[in-house]
């Protein structure tokens, strides 16, 4: 989702060239979030909040966060209004539920697809997983987060925790981006990808 996130924009354009300022991050996930952050062209922060940005703060990498789901698909589900930030409704489906373990609990969650996303050449098999779990508020955003999927060729697929990233609206009011339904909660604090902005 944060590559195409363009769709859930509310304001088409930004300014300038990017300082040469060295960006943080252990990962190419990190480094490569922070460089798209730093670059006017595709940013989602603020002038202000840009101008000497250097990196987001992220959790420490843990491999205890990277699961390997049981894809259940769902293949007649509907397409709905999903909700946002703004009256905008995001056009999505429940693509199928996943199923893992995490921290010796078993864990479900719905993975969707968009309507408008997969018509988008190279987003043809985007899945989006956004979730809520009990960092959120504290020491991550309280919208809950994000994590972009592509459609396996068999019935598992790897979630990696560690590349969960904010919305923009984390950032920038003037996005529009959906909300996390509430049947995507998660019970526990998973303590990996990206924190909140600006607390850390």
């Amino acid at each position: 989702m944060k590559k195409i996130i363009f769709l859930f924009v509310c304001v088409s354009t930004f300014g300038c060239a990017q300082d040469k300022i060295a960006l943080q991050g252990k990962t190419e996930f990190q480094r490569e979030l922070n460089a798209e952050y730093k670059d006017a062209s595709k940013s989602p922060l603020k002038d202000k909040d840009r101008k000497n940005f250097r990196g987001l703060d992220f959790f420490e990498v843990d491999s205890a966060y990277v699961v390997t789901a049981i894809l259940q698909r769902t293949p007649n589900s509907s397409w709905f209004g999903m909700k946002t930030t703004t009256k905008r409704l995001s056009r999505e489906r429940i693509y199928g539920i996943l199923s893992f373990v995490l921290k010796g609990e078993t864990y479900k969650l719905n993975v969707y697809q968009g309507q408008d996303i997969i018509k988008k050449e190279g987003y043809e098999d985007y899945l989006f997983l956004p979730f809520i779990d009990q960092t959120n508020g504290d020491t991550s955003y309280g919208g809950g987060r994000y994590i972009d999927l592509r459609i396996p060729k068999g019935n598992t697929i790897s979630i990696d925790f560690n590349t969960a990233y904010n919305p923009y609206c984390a950032y920038n009011d003037t996005y529009s981006c959906p909300i996390v339904p509430r049947v995507n909660y998660v019970p526990i604090a998973i303590k990996a990808g990206v924190m909140a902005f600006g607390k850390h």
